[in-house]
Parts: C-alpha cells; structure tokens; sequence
C-alpha cells in the first residue's frame, strides 16, 4: 500500500542521489527535476505477507509494534534507485494498450452489499458481474538503437482486482502474493534463461485497482469446522466469524497462489500476443491501441476530514474525520477478525464503547456524519502518540494519450471504482476524447482503507465500516476527479487543500533493536546444523538444510540473497541458479532475540525441469557483537565495518524517543557487524 511519507522521502532521496550522480556516459545527470510529488505515484500491489512499519499513522503500525525505520529506508532506498536507473536506460521507445476478460480468478467477497446497489447500474455490467473482470495492459516498447535490429519489449504494467490474500492468515513467510508470482513468471519468460529474479532488463508489474470487496480464494468462504456454507449476511457460523473463511482454488494456500498468479501471468501473454498481431485463442475478443500524443498530469490534496460535497441532485453534504465501524473487528473471510464482532453489524456494544472512547469519543456531530456506522474506532480525532489515521490525502491523474490513470489512496470496491472511472470518462468524451481508457491505480501515495457506493455503505460490512471518511467518502472522491480531469484537459491550474504532515520525528518503536548475536560453544557462524541428503529426485523431493546464523534484521540483504543454490559446472566452480526471490525457495529464521541465538532454515522444492548435476545448499548473513575482539570466526568470508551506539540507546530507544542531546552523557560501547557464510555438502 501507499505511504504519504515514504512518497515524500524518495523524491528527496532521488534528487539527492541524482545531483551527484554521473551517468554511463559521462555527463552530469540531470533527473533531479524530473520526478516530483506531482507526477510521480507510488503503489503497492497490496500483498497481506510484507513488512509493515512504514506507514506514518499510529493505526498502520499496530502489528508492528511501531515504525520500523529499517524497513522504511530500505524501501526509499530501493525506489529511489529503482527511478535513478530507469532513466539511465531512458530510449526513445512507444506505449501501447491492450485489454480484455480474465475470468475465473476473482470472487466478490461481499456480494450481499453488491446487491444493495441499484439493479439498472448492475444491469451495466452483466457481462462481468460482481467483480471486473477486466485486464488492461499497458506494453513499454523500446525503439532499436540501428536499423538492422528490432523494437525491444522491455516491460509491462497491469491492472487486475484482485487483492493480495492467496496467502492466508497463518503466513508468516514474506511474499509477493499472486500477484508477486505473477510478475515472477512474467519476467521470467521474457529475460535469459539464467536470469535472477530482478536482474533481468525486462520489468513486470502486476499492479492493484479497484479491489476493494475482491477476493483471489474462488471456492468462496465455508465454516472450516463443518464444510457447510457461511451465513451470507454475516459471514458467521453458529454466529461467529472466525470459522468462516475462504479458500481456494488449490489445496492449500502456495499452491492457490500459484493458480492465481498463473492466471494472469498467461492472460497478460495473450494480450502481448495481440498487441504484436498474433492470433491466439479468443483474441478477437481483446481490445487494443496504440499511445500517443498528450502526456501531463495533475495532483491535489483532499481534506477528507470535512469536504463539502454537492450531490448529482443538487443536495450539500460533507465527509467527516476518519472512523472505523464495529465491521472492521469482524475482518473479511479472506481473514476473519476475533471477539463478537461480525460483518453487517449496525448496533453497538458498551462494553467496546467503552474501550474504544479511551482512544477518542466520538461527539454526536461525528455520530449523524457517519451513521449509520456504529463508530468503534473514532481515528480521525485520535493524536496520541500521533496521529492515527490521514486527514488529508493525495490524489492524482496521468493522461497518456486516451489513457487516464486515477491515483487513488484507498481500496475502492468494484462498483465504486465502475462510478469513478464513469465519470471521469464522461468528463474526457465532453472534452472531445475518443473512446478514453480510463483505470485506477489503488492504494497509491497514501493509505486510507476503502472506498463504498453509499448504498453499500448502508450494509455496513467490512468494506463500509473502513470507509473512513463516512457515506459520501465516494461522492467526495467522484467530485475532485472531475474538477481536476476538467482542469487537465483546459490547462488550468488545480487548487489544492492542505498537505499532510512529516510525522517521522514523532516516531516510536516498541521492537526491541538486535543488540546481538550468540552461538553455541563450538560452533561457528554459518556452519551446517541439519545438512542435505545425497541425492534427491527433481520435481519430488525437497531438499532441507539448517544454518547456526544471526538476525536478518541485521543486514536486510539489498539487492542480495540470504540463500544461494548453487550447480557445479565442469571446471569445479560454482554457479548460483536460485536465490531467496525465487518460488521454489524458502528461508525461515527461528530465533531467541533474548538469547540473540538462531538458526536459519532453507528449503528448495526442486523444480521438474531443473538441470542435472551437482548442488549446495549456501546461506548468507551478518552477526552483530556489542565489541570488536581479536577473536576470528572460521566462517569463509568477512567484512567488517564499525558502528558507535549506546548500549543504553540499543536497549531502550523502543521504548521512549531518547534525543541526542540525552544520549550524548551515556558511556558508548561499540557493536561490530560481520559478514558470513557457509554451504551444504554437495548433493546430486
């Protein structure tokens, strides 16, 4: 998902980096001026097995015990140099589109609240349903540098509803979801053979829209203690919501993923294959164009917390400060919630009432504004230790040609995305734009969960009770897309309400630092504890090995690996063919951080068609000691680098903002990083 902050953090990033960056070519880079708040949008395919942390409001940072500044900066690190080398490699080239159905690879997890919707809008869409089921692709084509060569295809960028929760509840492995699986394949197919996941020139990005009420587990919710359908309206069993869950379509979730993924893996070939005129099966059904003339864009900021909002009908309303509704502890059967909350409530309860009100009492004014939502969480006056939830967000619109991309914060659900793209199409047409494509890219620049028709709204589901900003949040939404589609296409410049704040200097952390690392006696940093067989049978077996290693926390590994699987070639050297970005690889740490003792377990489920020979199993990693000795680990290989901190700072910095000026009277004592490694036997 978007982060307000994080967005803010790689634009300065990016332009520090770029001014003292020299290009291949020698000539000073110029990119600094390029990429600005205004145009550029960050988005996130929405995964539920990532980091967390990295979201400045207190509410994001529940399951994370905080901010996490580590992953924070890996992030602005990561897309800031993403950018810089993007435009590195910057070629005259052309855009083209294509689209069509996917079917079968999408649910609507709400279809209760889909009903409340009008029938003759529904009746819009009969062809798709409850969910869209359409594919747009956006083909990224690079002209040839001489003439005896051919246009290159470098990459891809696809909108698909679909959430991200293939992956279910019990996952405690990170992971890219089906979407993350589909852009493995994807870049797979079309990079050498011997590529690296993310080392190949070919990018895919398999992106979120409207996703909203979208669910990937087609066999659809089931009480997991009986086999028996859920309770349609509630999604309860005998009254409860955390037996009913949705599942599917494999038998059990990597493998759900896998068939989601694959899913628009192979549709999004097919539409590339009619991009280039080749006559797959159905083709004639997709839909395709090629990009030109105008490229511009415009971005606002919206005061959610109280915006005026003038109704088709000619009535006046407003949004109010952001709050959750008692729905939002009953979760989704994609990952139902606990306690006595269940989907549809539109009653109270004192106990929660109570507890909640310790947070922030709702006042009668916010009661009306967001009824009928029975308010449990009241975020949007809720400042301790800071903010909890966004006043005010971005959004944003890239015209590209016919193309109109809509950069929303949130999760729109499927007919509140039909609405919005409605009307801004009907804006593009008046202004006399031929057959516009218009898209959603969800969850783009900030995070402000969903988005609801106000029909949906009255249901109070999930989806309507994390509506923040209550029944007219769409309405609000709809309104400033048309102002600002009106000012794109006549050249006017767009008012904007106020920005949302920098809250990093505010931010606490309650996960304890790595203060260090420890081993058993006798045993070495990256030594093997439970070591390979000596043969396995490729697309049978799963090869299993266990590490003596430190805290990945450590040394998050950028543009690195913690694992290695390595073939042997005939001169007796050793070639890496998968790494811990692969999917038939996976590296879990079991740890004591009290002890500081761990141990890191790999797997690799050997593909069919692997190449036969000679493996090992290597594992990569980075111990901390809290001071440097003259005593040398056995393992292979070091580097060491120095870092001065506080113990003091190291053991309480989670607890309490301590400032430099406080930690400036503490005794400091050093901490030393190494690097290690060790492999497996050699396995055939």
């Amino acid at each position: 998902m978007g982060s307000d902050v994080l967005t803010k953090k790689v634009i300065e990033r990016l332009q520090h980096i770029s001014s003292q960056y020299t290009s291949t070519n020698g000539e000073q880079n110029s990119f600094a001026s390029l990429c600005t708040l205004e145009n550029t949008s960050i988005s996130g395919t929405h995964t539920h097995s990532a980091p967390a942390g990295f979201i400045q409001y207190t509410l994001y940072q529940i399951t994370s015990l905080g901010f996490s500044k580590e992953h924070f900066d890996a992030l602005v690190e990561g897309i800031a140099h993403s950018l810089l080398r993007a435009h590195e490699k910057l070629r005259p080239g052309s855009l083209s589109v294509a689209s069509g159905h996917l079917l079968e690879a999408n649910i609507n997890r709400s279809p209760t609240s889909y009903l409340l919707n009008p029938q003759e809008e529904r009746d819009l869409y009969a062809d798709q349903g409850d969910t869209d089921k359409n594919m747009l692709l956006l083909k990224l084509t690079q002209d040839p540098l001489f003439n005896t060569e051919k246009p290159k295809d470098i990459g891809i960028l696809t909108w698909f509803s679909v959430h991200g929760t293939s992956m279910n509840a019990t996952n405690q492995l990170i992971s890219g979801d089906n979407k993350g699986y589909a852009s493995y394949l994807t870049e797979k197919h079309f990079n050498p053979p011997d590529s690296l996941p993310g080392s190949g020139e070919f990018v895919a990005a398999f992106s979120s829209t409207n996703l909203g009420d979208v669910s990937p587990n087609t066999n659809g919710p089931k009480c997991i203690d009986t086999g028996l359908p859920c309770d349609i309206g509630q999604s309860t069993c005998d009254g409860r919501n955390e037996k009913c869950i949705a599942s599917g379509p494999g038998k059990n979730m990597f493998e759900s993923t896998k068939i989601i993924g694959r899913k628009q893996y192979e549709h999004a070939l097919k539409l590339i294959e009619s991009l280039e005129g080749s006559k797959s099966e159905n083709s004639t059904s997709y839909a395709t164009d090629i990009l030109n003339g105008t490229l511009s864009f415009r971005h606002v900021f919206v005061d959610m917390s109280n915006k005026k909002v003038t109704l088709e009908n000619g009535n006046e309303v407003r949004t109010c400060p952001a709050a959750l509704g008692y729905s939002f502890g009953a979760g989704t059967t994609d990952g139902p919630g606990t306690f006595d909350f269940t989907q549809g409530s539109n009653s109270t309860n004192p106990f929660w009432n109570k507890l909640s009100g310790y947070l922030s009492k709702p006042n009668q004014d916010q009661i009306d504004c967001q009824a009928p939502k029975p308010i449990l969480l009241n975020t949007g006056n809720a400042s301790k230790p800071y903010d909890w939830d966004p006043a005010s967000v971005p959004i944003s619109i890239f015209r590209i040609g016919k193309l109109f991309i809509l950069n929303v914060p949130s999760e729109f659900t499927t007919m509140s995305g039909r609405r919005l793209r409605r009307a801004v199409r009907s804006i593009a047409v008046a202004n006399g734009i031929m057959n516009p494509i218009v898209t959603i890219s969800g969850l783009a620049n900030s995070y402000t969960h969903y988005v609801t028709t106000y029909e949906e709204y009255q249901g109070q589901r999930y989806e309507a009770a994390s509506t923040l900003y209550g029944p007219h949040t769409l309405s609000a939404y709809i309104q400033e897309f048309k102002r600002i589609t009106s000012d794109l296409l006549s050249c006017k410049e767009s008012d904007s309400d106020y920005g949302p704040p920098d809250l990093l200097t505010h931010q606490i952390s309650f996960l304890p630092p790595v203060i260090f690392d420890s081993i058993e006696r006798g045993k070495t940093f990256g030594s093997v504890k439970n070591d390979a067989e000596t043969s396995y049978v490729a697309g049978e077996s799963e090869v299993f090995v266990s590490f003596y290693s430190a805290n990945p926390r450590n040394n998050l590994k950028i543009e690195s690996t913690f694992l290695k699987i390595d073939l042997q070639n005939l001169d007796g050297s050793w070639e890496t063919k998968f790494v811990d970005g692969d999917w038939c690889t996976k590296f879990i740490w079991d740890g004591n951080e009290i002890l500081g003792k761990s141990i890191a377990h790999i797997t690799w489920d050997i593909p069919k068609n692997v190449e036969r020979g000679t493996y090992r199993v290597c594992h990569y990693g980075t111990r901390k000691r809290l001071w440097k000795d003259s005593l040398q680990s056995k393992s292979s290989a070091y580097r060491w680098w120095q870092i001065s901190r506080s113990f003091v700072q190291l053991s309480w910095s989670w607890i309490t903002r301590s400032t430099t000026k406080k930690m400036d009277t503490i005794n400091k004592l050093d901490t030393v990083l190494e690097d290690f490694y060790g492999c497996s036997r050699s396995f055939l």
